[in-house]
């Protein structure tokens, strides 16, 4: 039976209708939805930002709350509450590391509007890594 649902978010189209699907499709859980900030760069722009602030927590918060905003007013639609999480460093690892403690991960099956060859080069596809080494199950919305 599921309980407790992961859902990680970035800005993309994909992560919102992640989190519509889980609502929609999970009625009557608790979910959680993940930010994960530091993300690899070419020039390790975000990581490099975060390591030179005088408060990281406080950094790291402040670049997840547009996504967070984002996600309380799809949770505001559909008249239901999430809590939020934000961690710091590779999505993939993080979401990985998180999900042992949900019964399903529910992640937009593309992330942040990268180009695909970047993306791959950069921090290879999130969605595939997470699929195939979760310790959950998880669904990949398009």
């Amino acid at each position: 039976m599921v309980s407790r649902i992961l859902v990680p978010m970035d800005d993309s189209e994909h992560a919102g209708q992640a989190l519509k699907y889980a609502f929609d499709n999970f009625p009557d859980v608790d979910v959680s939805v993940l930010h994960v900030v530091g993300v690899p760069s070419p020039m390790m722009g975000e990581a490099a930002a975060l390591a030179l602030a005088d408060d990281i927590e406080e950094a790291t918060a402040e670049r997840a709350e547009p996504v967070f905003d984002r996600a309380r007013e799809i949770a505001n639609e559909r008249d239901r509450e999430i809590d939020t999480i934000v961690d710091i460093g590779h999505p993939a690892r993080c979401i990985i590391d998180r999900a042992e403690s949900y019964d399903t991960v529910v992640l937009g099956a593309h992330g942040a509007d990268w180009s695909r060859a970047t993306r791959q080069f950069l921090v290879g596809n999130i969605a595939e890594t997470v699929s195939k080494r979760a310790s959950v199950p998880v669904v990949l919305v398009r």
